[in-house]
């Protein structure tokens, strides 16, 4: 059990991060900074910066493949990852603080604001820090985990991940408000050190012997595109996974935003109301991902799979009939217990296909891109999404603010649904995984 703490307390510190800044922070951030487009910008600048999270993976995987340290391979580049993370974080602390409201037409409104780019730039340090950080960690496990232990380390590293975003949007959601830009954005620059530290520590990685052979940059990229025709196992996997991503993607940006302007909470205390539900969400799915994953060790990771994302394309359409917070709640929470089930199977199913367990930073890197591909289309799609279907202006303490539609989140909502549904049926189409 404590090897798989160490192994895993990473992925607390990272998802910290990622549950303050993206639940929280950035949405209330992107709607002082841009309170007319809120919707568009917060789609456009986390799709745009998930093309950092796309390339970084394929070229820093590779190098920690042949990183021959006496710290081993993964952990120079975890602390290296980690170091620039940190840097882009305070960044974006100062950019937020210099900058004014925006008051111009959309996209104009983003890319002709000096405020509003610095900050955009700050975020592309944060994607590169924490991808380098990850695709080094990524081959963890293929690298020290037995593969009849691949479930529970996949299991409690779905642990891990929901426990850190639990902790960080619940945080930020109570904490946050009376908290400076800069105060905050060091408390999740704390979570990453902390975190990181006890991972790097914990880790007995074993030194390469000898140095490998240099990167011919030109024969990797070609080996990059892994023929889904010799191994269509590690394809279909990819695709299901980026289907299912693209539907959390869509929707995962914009829960803040549809709390106030669908559930009707307050303004003043969204951030509050919103932590609460991913509380829920997480605490669910923090309880079904460890049963999950050691479920499917027995009885194999598609049937978990096809159970869990069947229910959460049903689940994802009852967000659309809630019309209170208790409602959303209890939603919420059910969506929670099935998608922590899917969490829990989704790291081990990628590695019980890898094509060559020799690379696996780099095939799990392209594995990876099936997450960070789909975000770099749907969150931007879902943002524009929303805004066509139109919104109302009206005065709130003395401000103008926007309101988005019913059906504009009806759509994101439906979408989410198609997307895990086509997930779990295509998986079957996965031969040599139980």
């Amino acid at each position: 059990m404590a090897e798989h703490f160490f192994l895993s307390a990473y992925w607390l510190g990272t998802n910290f991060h990622w549950g303050a800044l993206l639940f929280i922070m950035m949405p209330g951030q992107i709607e002082r900074m841009d309170p007319d487009h809120r919707a568009e910008s917060l789609g456009l600048i986390t799709g745009l910066s998930a093309i950092v999270a796309l390339v970084a993976p394929l070229f820093f995987g590779a190098m920690s493949d042949r990183c021959a340290s006496k710290w081993g391979r993964r952990r120079p580049y975890m602390a290296v990852g980690i170091v620039v993370n940190v840097i882009g974080l305070l960044l974006m602390a100062a950019a937020f603080s210099s900058t004014k409201p925006i008051e111009a037409s959309f996209p104009d409104s983003l890319f002709r604001n000096p405020g509003f780019m610095a900050y955009f730039a700050a975020y592309l340090v944060v994607q590169l820090g924490n991808n380098i950080t990850s695709a080094a960690y990524m081959g963890v496990i293929p690298d020290l985990v037995p593969a009849n232990q691949r479930g529970v380390a996949s299991g409690w590293m779905a642990l891990m991940s929901q426990l850190g975003t639990l902790f960080g949007a619940v945080g930020a959601g109570l904490l946050f408000g009376d908290l400076s830009p800069l105060a905050q954005f060091a408390v999740v620059s704390a979570s990453l050190i902390i975190f990181g530290i006890i991972t790097m520590a914990g880790t007995r990685e074993v030194p390469l012997a000898e140095q490998p052979p240099k990167i011919h940059w030109g024969s990797y990229l070609r080996s990059l595109w892994i023929d889904p025709k010799v191994y269509p196992d590690y394809a279909w996997v990819w695709i299901t996974r980026a289907l299912v991503m693209l539907g959390f993607y869509a929707v995962l940006p914009f829960l803040n935003y549809y709390l106030v302007d669908i559930i009707g909470v307050n303004r003043d205390r969204v951030g509050t109301d919103a932590g609460i539900l991913i509380a829920l969400i997480l605490i669910a799915a923090s309880i079904s991902g460890v049963i999950g994953g050691a479920m499917s060790d027995r009885i194999g990771r598609k049937q978990v799979v096809y159970i869990s994302n069947a229910g959460i394309a049903v689940v994802a359409l009852f967000f659309i009939a809630a019309r209170d917070l208790n409602q959303a709640y209890l939603v919420g929470t059910i969506f929670g217990l099935f998608y922590g089930a899917y969490g829990a199977v989704d790291y081990a199913l990628g590695t019980d296909v890898l094509p060559n367990k020799e690379d696996a930073g780099k095939d799990m890197a392209v594995w990876h891109v099936a997450m960070t591909l789909p975000q770099s289309i749907a969150s931007p799609v879902a943002g524009a999404l929303i805004a066509a279907y139109g919104a109302t202006e009206f005065m709130y303490k003395g401000e103008k603010v926007v309101q988005y539609t019913h059906a504009g989140y009806s759509a994101v909502f439906v979408l989410c649904s198609v997307c895990f549904g086509l997930g779990a049926y295509l998986l079957r189409n996965v031969r040599g995984v139980r």
